[in-house]
């Protein structure tokens, strides 16, 4: 069966919480989503995934790590607005919308529904810093519920690649922002 649906982690393993993504499609490993699906780790392969995500997907799921002014560990839900143009296309990178105009401009193909499932950091490298590796407590602590997330989000977008998010409960709510982010320290 061609997949009709991809699962993309994304991340850096070497770079503390960066590396949520990555972990969550190794922890897919013990919990397997429907064959419909392609499940891959991209690390920092955006050229790859670019490619990918013109290979007739009706929905992507991007797994991330990404500050949104939450708790460390908070999930977030998010769908990606189509490129219009303004973010160059980057051939190395990872960051999602670069990638997503690198999609746009390597093929003619539309590109898929992009959903990104974002865990937001507790512990990132500075620019001075090379490697950080592990993840902080509230992100490892998120892998799980993120699965979790998955195996809720991923039989709906199959049954309706276009329809709304399906609420995903209790692991999906997100608490009020992280007293740091209100104070201009937590970038989105």
């Amino acid at each position: 069966m061609t997949p009709r649906l991809l699962v993309a982690g994304v991340g850096n393993i070497f770079l503390a919480d960066d590396a949520f993504g990555p972990e969550v499609i190794r922890a897919l490993d013990d919990r397997p989503l429907p064959p419909e699906v392609r499940v891959r780790d991209y690390g920092i392969r955006g050229m790859d995934l670019a490619y990918d995500l013109l290979d007739g997907y009706a929905t992507a799921v991007l797994v991330d790590a990404a500050r949104r002014g939450r708790r460390p560990g908070t999930l977030s839900l998010i769908e990606a607005e189509p490129p219009d143009g303004t973010v160059p296309p980057e051939a190395h990178g990872m960051d999602p919308a670069k990638v997503l105009a690198l999609a746009t401009h390597l093929g003619d193909e539309p590109l898929p529904r992009v959903l990104v499932l974002a865990c937001e950091p507790e512990v990132l490298p500075s620019e001075d810093e090379d490697l950080l590796p592990g993840l902080s407590t509230p992100v490892r602590e998120a892998v799980d519920r993120a699965v979790d997330a998955l195996h809720t989000l991923i039989p709906a977008l199959l049954a309706d690649p276009d329809g709304p998010m399906p609420p995903l409960g209790r692991p999906m709510e997100s608490p009020p922002p992280h007293p740091a982010a209100l104070h201009g320290t937590a970038a989105d």
